[in-house]
């Protein structure tokens, strides 16, 4: 798996001399090319990873503290790209993200390199912890501040549990990534749940917009 076209990483502080996205490319695709040959975590040593790169250790040191923060940007590279919101309307916004949970289902059932990702970040407590933190808990307060938004522009009626409304928008996703791997996953799903649990969520005077 290339990450030719990956996204950056976010922003940190930078520990010794810049950064260089090569550098760190070829390090990231060094983890998947020894997971792709089936090298579980608890193998992959810093000296490991950095022979199959081609760089020192310390070049890995120097942007990482140990494997485990490593991983999890392995795991950041090989999941799709965070999307860009519209603003436009809270509707608007919860289809983007919604389909970007879509994508990121298709992503883990056809990608082997993923499955085996995810299988080896929950099976560490301490990666597994990190990730909720830095990856799943900003993804749930994305979902929230749009549901927010939405209740003060009137999309959204003002007495619904906005964390209760999350999960009625991505649980139906979730289930069939996570619970029903056998299920569909089509196109079109997110504008019908987002549609569908909408329509008991609105303020009863709100019309349903056209389109």
């Amino acid at each position: 798996m290339s990450l030719a076209d990956g996204r950056p990483r976010p922003d940190t502080p930078a520990r010794g001399r810049p950064r260089s996205e090569a550098v760190e490319r070829a390090i990231l695709e060094g983890v998947m090319k020894l997971m792709e040959e089936g090298v579980p975590l608890a193998e992959l040593s810093i000296e490991r990873i950095a022979r199959t790169a081609g760089v020192g250790k310390a070049t890995i040191y120097r942007r990482w503290s140990g494997k485990e923060e490593l991983f999890l940007d392995v795991v950041r590279a090989a999941e799709p790209p965070e999307p860009e919101l519209p603003g436009t309307s809270m509707r608007d916004d919860l289809l983007v993200l919604l389909e970007n949970l879509r994508q990121r289902g298709l992503a883990s059932r056809s990608s082997a390199l993923l499955h085996n990702v995810h299988a080896q970040m929950k099976s560490n407590p301490r990666i597994w912890a990190a990730y909720h933190e830095n990856v799943i808990a900003p993804r749930r307060d994305l979902v929230l501040d749009v549901l927010r938004r939405g209740q003060l522009n009137g999309e959204l009626r003002p007495d619904v549990d906005v964390d209760l409304a999350n999960d009625l928008f991505v649980g139906p996703v979730l289930v069939r990534s996570v619970l029903r791997p056998d299920a569909d996953l089509p196109e079109g799903l997110a504008e019908d749940i987002v549609d569908t649990v909408l329509a008991g969520l609105r303020p009863v005077s709100s019309t349903v917009p056209q389109h």
